[in-house]
């Protein structure tokens, strides 16, 4: 990573000048801001806020930097941000988080999280996404949490979202449900397409036809969680179900279907099984039935990803994490 002495030596200026370019540009002459200005882009130079502690002032312990992309603004992934800042602790570590939102400027928000001088930083988005990933953070040792690289080869740390689905279908099947119900998470997602693999290798296993399985997907945008009733209510407008199954995209979805079905008068899961997915912090226990799930391993996430750090792993795999499912009594 460039240092201010870098940029002074590529500009041919002092230390001090290239200081006030940075916080002082009015001071300077118009051609000696530029030429400034022209080092720290070519250099990739981003200013250091340790350097303007008190002199004297040292710090020793190392630091995991995380740039969380809307990991934040919702409960469905805290987990991973809580398992960073715990395994650090619990290893003589500290963390700090940069938030990062879909309309923010990569580049600021970069510039923000390199200012702080981490040792090693973990990209964390919220849901299972592929990015890009902003070339500053290469500079230091860098891991992907919950998302996969559009752009570089880098460690990932990601759900196994197809071996997850593949275990509460298989739990469905071994407890004799046969016709499948599928309300999946929008088409467009990562996750979906692997969770549909899952659902038809366990059908294949007990020797159904994956093609005999109905298939929904939800439209992506915020209320799309509430279609799912709508679908339910269609295929109990028929005399007969053509489903004893129903197979949710997540827990929330699941919570719709419940209603749905609790308000036709059909019973969980004597009549019909319930089978989530995410383990939705804090509400598992509330349905009535309790949901039989799969969990999805945030904490283990955002342990293994702090541990890649500290133990200065270089591998660039990605390493799927395992869903378990938990069982309850929808099924």
């Amino acid at each position: 990573m460039a240092s201010l002495k870098d940029v002074a030596k590529l500009a041919n200026v002092s230390m001090m000048t290239v200081s006030r370019a940075l916080n002082e540009p009015d001071r300077l002459k118009k051609e000696t801001y530029e030429r400034v200005m022209t080092a720290v882009k070519k250099l990739n130079y981003v200013s250091d806020l340790s350097a303007r502690k008190i002199r004297g002032a040292k710090s020793t312990m190392n630091t995991i930097g995380v740039l969380a992309l809307d990991t934040m603004t919702t409960p469905f992934s805290v987990e991973i941000t809580l398992s960073i800042e715990e395994t650090a602790r619990a290893h003589g570590w500290s963390s700090f988080l940069v938030n990062m939102f879909s309309n923010d400027d990569p580049e600021q928000i970069v510039d923000l999280l390199m200012a702080h001088r981490p040792n090693g930083i973990i990209y964390t988005t919220m849901g299972l996404r592929q990015v890009p990933v902003p070339k500053k953070l290469r500079s230091l040792p860098c891991v992907l949490a919950n998302c996969e690289s559009l752009t570089d080869k880098l460690a990932s740390y990601i759900p196994d979202d197809e071996s997850g689905q593949y275990a509460g279908v298989k739990a469905l099947l071994q407890a004799g449900y046969r016709n499948l119900l599928c309300i999946n998470l929008p088409q467009g997602l990562v996750a979906s397409h692997r969770r549909r693999a899952g659902i038809e290798r366990a059908c294949r296993a007990f020797s159904i036809d994956p093609g005999r399985v109905i298939h929904h997907y939800l439209p992506g945008d915020d209320r799309h969680y509430l279609d799912a009733a709508d679908i339910v209510n269609h295929y109990l407008a028929a005399e007969k179900p053509t489903f004893d199954a129903i197979v949710c995209g997540n827990d929330r979805v699941a919570f719709v279907v419940y209603q749905a079905l609790l308000t036709q008068g059909i019973r969980i899961p004597q009549d019909i099984a319930v089978l989530g997915y995410d383990n939705m912090v804090g509400t598992g226990e509330l349905f009535i039935p309790p949901l039989s799930t799969v969990q999805l391993p945030h904490y283990e996430i955002g342990r293994l990803s702090a541990m890649h750090i500290i133990n200065g792993e270089t591998h660039q795999n990605t390493v799927f994490v395992d869903s378990p499912y938990l069982a309850r009594k929808s099924l």
